[in-house]
């Protein structure tokens, strides 16, 4: 169980995570190597998972974000079939669905021209793909990967 203080930490780091540790310590009132060795510990456990740069994606044009539901000839999760969805580069997530029975993946593309191309020539060939329903953005106006935390 994480203590208030670790949750604090947390907070701060989901905030900004290039954040120095000497100014987390000065937020949560801790020595500098209190903080580090509670940050390690929680990178150990499992708890933070990893850091990762946020892209702008239109500088890298990326503006396009489309969800595809992919329905599958096979009833339950296959394993394999989300991990070939996740190859290809231009997937962000991949999330095996209830109700409709189905993968439901996230893509970042330039236009709907290279998501045909993706549909048609990545996704369509993988064995068990039976169908595709496509779903694009129009206006984003939140996209995070942050938990909220308690506490």
């Amino acid at each position: 169980m994480l203590d208030e203080i670790s949750l604090k930490i947390l907070k701060i780091l989901q905030e900004k995570a290039r954040i120095p540790n000497i100014e987390v310590a000065r937020q949560v009132e801790m020595a500098p190597s209190a903080v580090l060795e509670r940050i390690r510990k929680m990178e150990r456990q499992g708890i933070i998972d990893g850091y990762e740069v946020r892209l702008n994606p239109e500088q890298f044009d990326r503006r396009q974000i489309a969800f595809l539901e992919i329905h599958t000839r096979s009833v339950g999760d296959r394993p394999q079939t989300g991990q070939d969805l996740a190859a290809i580069p231009e997937v962000q997530e991949v999330h095996y669905v209830a109700g409709a029975d189905c993968y439901l993946i996230k893509l970042r593309v330039a236009d709907t021209n290279e998501l045909a191309a993706i549909v048609r020539e990545k996704i369509a060939v993988i064995n068990e793909v039976v169908s595709t329903r496509t779903t694009t953005v129009l206006q984003t106006y939140k996209e995070t990967a942050r938990i909220p935390i308690r506490g």
